[in-house]
């Protein structure tokens, strides 16, 4: 017990797939459907938050109509399929699940990017058999995670929630940990500021190495 059966819940864009830059672009093109102005990164990284629509009624004083949001994210979606090619992993992504593994720790990915895009995606990184499960989102875009969490960590065999540690770069994965009755470590090389992350009164790392110190610690017990 103790380390050894500590595990990892990872999200996926943003943080293992740094793919800060198609979300920029996407966005924007998002934004030039119905007339806004492009948003710089720094305004996004402030601003971002989860449902989307919401964030999007932080940049136009009110939430998008139903036809602005379908408009909007078909856009996204068209856009970001297409930059999406160009994104790596996140810088030493692969050792450090690799690590994990060997060291008979398990590992799984929660993401809500769609479940039949992200499986070959992360097949495609070669990195399919880190993790125990690969989940992605099967319903409708722009929603948080906290019910996926809960569903995930009750279909993991084995795995405690209170030895979980969810890694992500989103308030809304400290959200859905916190739902789930999991610990969570935030990282701020994705979608969030490290001042908007401070919100979750969870640890911040800004690393991914930094970010699985800080799990062990959490689990240390």
């Amino acid at each position: 017990m103790g380390k050894r059966d500590t595990h990892i819940i990872w999200d996926w864009n943003g943080t293992l797939f740094h793919d800060i830059d198609a979300v920029i672009a996407a966005t924007n093109a998002a934004f030039a459907e119905i007339g806004l102005d492009p948003i710089t990164l720094e305004r996004y990284r402030e601003l971002y938050c989860v449902p989307i629509p919401r964030f999007y009624e932080r940049l136009m004083g009110r939430l998008p109509t139903p036809q602005e949001w379908a408009q909007m994210d078909v856009a996204f979606q068209r856009q970001y399929a297409v930059r999406r090619a160009a994104c790596q992993l996140a810088a030493g992504a692969e050792a450090l699940l690799e690590r994990w593994q060997t060291t008979g720790r398990t590992q799984s990915l929660l993401s809500l990017y769609e479940h039949d895009n992200l499986v070959p995606l992360v097949r495609g990184f070669g990195i399919e058999s880190r993790f125990v499960r690969v989940q992605g989102r099967t319903g409708p875009s722009g929603g948080g995670k906290a019910e996926d969490m809960v569903r995930h960590l009750a279909e993991l065999d084995g795995v405690r929630a209170g030895r979980t540690v969810v890694i992500g770069d989103a308030l809304d994965d400290a959200l859905a940990a916190r739902q789930a009755g999991a610990h969570a470590v935030l990282y701020s090389g994705g979608s969030h500021s490290r001042a908007s992350l401070a919100a979750a009164g969870v640890p911040i790392a800004d690393t991914l190495a930094e970010a699985i110190e800080l799990a062990e610690a959490l689990t240390a017990s």
